[in-house]
């Protein structure tokens, strides 16, 4: 596990689940460079570490994520094509990371989220809001485009949605948020701690090695044919069968146990 101060974000890990908070409330959380190259060194720090087995992203004070810092964006005015190249390509890093880590990644969107805000989201793999929170990719309205964020903002809410609020820029609640596909899930704000344990304790529940197959499941599938799905996902789920994930998954089940992976040292469910 990472054990490291930050400038931008915080990290606490609590059981089996890491809490990766951004820390720049004074600004909403809106990201710099800064913000970017810290989040990518925890999620690459942890992506291979058994005792992290559910990620935890959420914003300090009243904001999930503003989008970009708006002094970052004085400087970046000022960048040639080739360093606003390198800028974009950083965003684009991290958001990959955010989507493709082998790991469930949960949102907890306690505030405004906007441009960039919305794609951090959009790239985890569940996504609980308070009622209270807001979303916005309002990028259009100053003359430019959601370009990093879209392929994750796409595949949440699809093309037909995705058109409208891009080119509109209108502003979202969580309850149209929750109907477009953009939250699994809404609650009051002063739930959403007890939303979050509560989908942490089910994710828990499964299969470590079950559900980062699951993702890459999700990730592969859609970019291959059918004709080349049908060998794929034969091998994956013979693999899972006769691995020891799997066979004791199977063996806990015929014999209405608990699996291993829900049992502590001493027998005791860690969830």
């Amino acid at each position: 596990m990472i054990e490291k101060e930050y400038e931008t974000i915080i990290c606490k890990k609590e059981k089996q689940k890491l809490a990766l908070t951004l820390n720049r409330p004074k600004v909403h959380n809106a990201f710099n460079s800064t913000m970017i190259s810290e989040m990518l060194d925890v999620l690459k720090a942890i992506k291979d570490d058994a005792s992290v087995r559910v990620i935890e992203l959420t914003g300090k004070g009243k904001s999930f994520c503003a989008g970009a810092d708006l002094n970052w964006m004085r400087e970046i005015i000022h960048y040639s094509y080739d360093q606003n190249l390198k800028e974009s390509l950083e965003i684009a890093e991290l958001l990959h990371t955010i989507y493709s880590v082998p790991k469930p990644t949960i949102a907890r969107v306690n505030g405004a989220a906007i441009g960039g805000g919305v794609g951090f989201l959009s790239a985890c793999d569940i996504v609980v809001a308070a009622s209270t929170a807001k979303f916005g990719l309002s990028e259009v309205k100053i003359g430019l485009i959601p370009a990093a964020i879209s392929p994750y903002v796409v595949k949440r809410i699809g093309e037909c949605r995705a058109r409208e609020y891009f080119l509109t820029g209108e502003r979202i609640s969580a309850e149209k948020g929750e109907e477009i596909g953009l939250v699994n899930r809404v609650c009051p704000y002063e739930s959403l701690d007890s939303e979050i344990e509560n989908m942490v304790d089910r994710l828990l529940s499964s299969g470590p090695d079950a559900m980062a197959s699951c993702k890459e499941l999700l990730f592969k599938v859609p970019q291959i044919s059918l004709e080349e799905a049908k060998e794929y996902t034969a091998r994956m789920i013979a693999n899972l069968r006769i691995s020891e994930e799997g066979q004791e998954g199977m063996a806990a089940f015929l014999e209405k146990r608990k699996p291993s992976w829900m049992l502590g040292k001493k027998g005791k469910e860690n969830v």
